[in-house]
């Protein structure tokens, strides 16, 4: 019995080892070796040439050949070579039957592929004693064959389960980029670029943006912890809660005489934590920057909850982090989060990131952290929108100098 902790499959039983075939030219001689093995129990053949032994054993192949070396036309050797060229389901094993013990004679007899010799004349015991080590071979060699076949179908059928598994994480895949909708957008004087680059098939990197009302716009980035379908799952949640296409299922979003206006984003971030706390009932949580920009004046409210620090890219290109850090969302249920307050000029720039982009490992160098950000940024101060995203990733790669080891997300908001 093969066993696992999932199933219990059995392999089926094996023959005994109990047909010998005796090839000799003496009549004589297989007499005597085959009234032998009939009393040990062996269902024996003869025949009384290699030209004789070959298409029988081609018909039906017995499990053992006991084979005289000197014969008439093919000799025991080239009969021993002969059949190895043939193809038998079970491997058969051959016994040279000899009056040569040179051990010259016995390499030669081994290169051509015996596996044993008995010395002329052959007593009953040796005799018995042999075939019983080659009956012994042979079923280790039986069992080990059904092992590999069972292992093979049940290789065959993983790769098919992963073949499978491979096409559905294909369409994930396909799923979860179609929540990022829209990678660019112009509101008024300001634009909005979103960059979303799974590590695996899917991820738990998620950015976005939707208008509130009047001049507003909201702006988002978050990581949910691990990788995988969890992951991809509760994006696809937390895509829901912060929709632009369903306003009124927004929870940044408040009802007002004009539609909607935005809640305070440490409101936000707290209501979040109370869903997945409650609501959700999983071990995954994650982290959030959210932003709020007024294109008009570019004032922004923004909250950081465990993300990395935002960064303001000034006209001049001058560099400043903001936020306070803060809790990741889904862990306390007292945790607390403050928004924080910035303004944009024209020619400023607001980058969110996530960690995959921060936490990027070179081979020489380590991770890139807020200082390599800073050097990417200097070297990408001309580039904007899609262009600057293009870059962006092209710089990342070039640090990493391999693929990334983990989702790389990002959105840039830019005052004109």
């Amino acid at each position: 019995m093969i066993e696992t902790a999932a199933t219990t499959v059995a392999t089926p039983a094996l023959p005994p080892v109990r047909r010998v075939m005796v090839v000799d030219d003496s009549r004589v001689q297989r007499k005597i070796l085959t009234s032998q093995l009939t009393r040990a129990g062996y269902l024996v053949t003869e025949a009384a040439s290699v030209e004789e032994a070959l298409p029988a054993c081609a018909a039906d192949a017995p499990d053992i050949v006991i084979s005289d070396w000197v014969m008439p036309g093919m000799n025991g050797l080239e009969f021993c070579r002969a059949l190895r060229a043939q193809h038998h389901e079970n491997y058969i094993y051959f016994i040279l039957l000899t009056s040569k013990a040179e051990s010259a004679e016995v390499a030669t007899g081994l290169d051509g592929g015996a596996d044993d010799f008995l010395t002329k004349p052959v007593t009953g015991d040796e005799l018995r004693a042999r075939i019983a080590a080659g009956g012994r071979i042979i079923r280790m060699e039986r069992e080990l064959t059904d092992k590999n076949r069972l292992l093979t179908d049940a290789l065959t059928e993983l790769r098919h389960i992963h073949e499978a598994m491979n096409r559905d994480l294909m369409e994930a895949r396909k799923l979860q980029q179609s929540l990022v909708r829209e990678r660019f957008r112009r509101f008024g004087p300001s634009e909005v670029t979103l960059l979303l680059r799974p590590s695996g098939h899917i991820g738990g990197d998620l950015v976005g943006f939707f208008p509130i009302g009047g001049d507003r716009v909201g702006v988002y980035s978050l990581d949910v912890s691990g990788h995988g379908i969890t992951s991809a799952l509760m994006t696809a949640r937390l895509a829901g809660y912060l929709s632009g296409g369903t306003p009124e299922q927004n929870i940044a979003l408040l009802p007002s005489a004009d539609g909607f206006q935005g809640r305070d984003p440490a409101e936000i971030a707290a209501h979040l934590n109370r869903i997945v706390l409650e609501e959700m009932g999983t071990e995954s949580y994650f982290t959030l920057i959210y932003a709020e920009l007024d294109t008009g004046t570019g004032a922004v409210r923004l909250v950081q909850a465990g993300h990395p620090h935002p960064v303001v890219q000034r006209a001049d290109g001058e560099l400043e982090f903001l936020g306070v850090g803060g809790l990741p969302v889904g862990l306390f249920p007292d945790a607390t989060y403050r928004t924080v307050e910035t303004r944009l000029a024209p020619g400023d720039r607001l980058l969110l990131v996530s960690d995959g982009v921060t936490e990027i490992e070179s081979p020489e160098s380590g991770q890139l952290a807020e200082q390599g950000l800073v050097e990417i940024l200097a070297v990408l101060r001309d580039r904007s929108g899609p262009d600057f995203m293009e870059g962006l990733l092209a710089e990342l790669s070039q640090y990493a100098e391999s693929e990334f080891d983990d989702d790389v997300s990002g959105a840039l908001v830019e005052m004109l």
